[in-house]
């Protein structure tokens, strides 16, 4: 394949994990704003790769961020695998260890719920109660209605990655958003330059096949943010 490029005319914003980082979001954001400010392609576009919630503080926040963003440009949020556990935990409460093991309990408290101090099997169902409760219905609707991939030009994005050999029209909906290998180690063409998060990483990773923009946020500090025009890419802010 020759080298990536985007139709004529676009600038895409790919953004990785958040995890509940607000205030890297904001700052983001606000970069985002001034340097899409100086853009001299028609048409601008802003993707956000999934996992906005759990682990940081700030979850609620963040969801509300990227609706109010989305006034601004065009944008998409793909799913990704915590909004899948935050759903099923409104479904099926004995999911709450799993959950949170992987920083829910944090999303919980960005919504105003109290966690016990003694936290016992016998909460579960009365948390899930009060965060269906707590959330926002612009919220809900939200994290049900995310897509899955979305494509430009050379490129391919989605959350964790795709499997190998496999149409995007066949790809299984839980590996899209969870895979690890085999799709990081696979080293052939997937027919587009798949851009990814998911699988943290303190850099971004740059293969021929695939980018993977998770910089661990909520623990690095530094959420990433690519930006692709024509044949060019680069990291808002400069190197990673």
């Amino acid at each position: 394949m020759s080298f990536p490029s985007l139709p004529s005319g676009l600038r895409i914003y790919v953004i990785g994990d958040i995890h509940g980082r607000a205030d890297l979001l904001r700052e983001v954001l606000t970069r985002l704003a001034q340097d899409a400010s100086t853009s001299t392609s028609s048409n601008t576009l802003l993707i956000f790769l999934g996992d906005y919630i759990d682990r940081g503080p700030d979850s609620a926040t963040v969801i509300e961020m990227l609706q109010i963003a989305a006034r601004t440009f065009p944008t998409i949020c793909l799913a990704g695998n915590h909004v899948s556990y935050l759903l099923r935990f409104l479904t099926d409460p004995a999911f709450a260890p799993a959950w949170f093991g992987v920083g829910g309990m944090a999303t919980l408290q960005s919504y105003g719920i109290s966690l016990p101090k003694r936290l016992t099997p016998r909460d579960y169902p009365s948390l899930s109660r009060a965060l269906l409760e707590a959330l926002p219905p612009h919220h809900l609707t939200f994290y049900k209605t995310l897509g899955l991939t979305v494509s430009f030009g050379d490129y391919l994005f989605v959350h964790a990655g795709i499997e190998p050999g496999f149409a995007i029209v066949d790809q299984d909906r839980e590996a899209l958003m969870n895979i690890r290998q085999p799709f990081l180690e696979f080293t052939g063409d997937h027919g587009k330059v798949v851009v990814h998060g998911h699988s943290a990483t303190h850099a971004v990773e740059w293969r021929e096949n695939r980018i993977n923009i998770d910089t661990s946020a909520y623990a690095t500090n530094q959420l990433t943010c690519l930006v692709l025009e024509g044949s060019g890419r680069r990291i808002l802010g400069g190197p990673a």
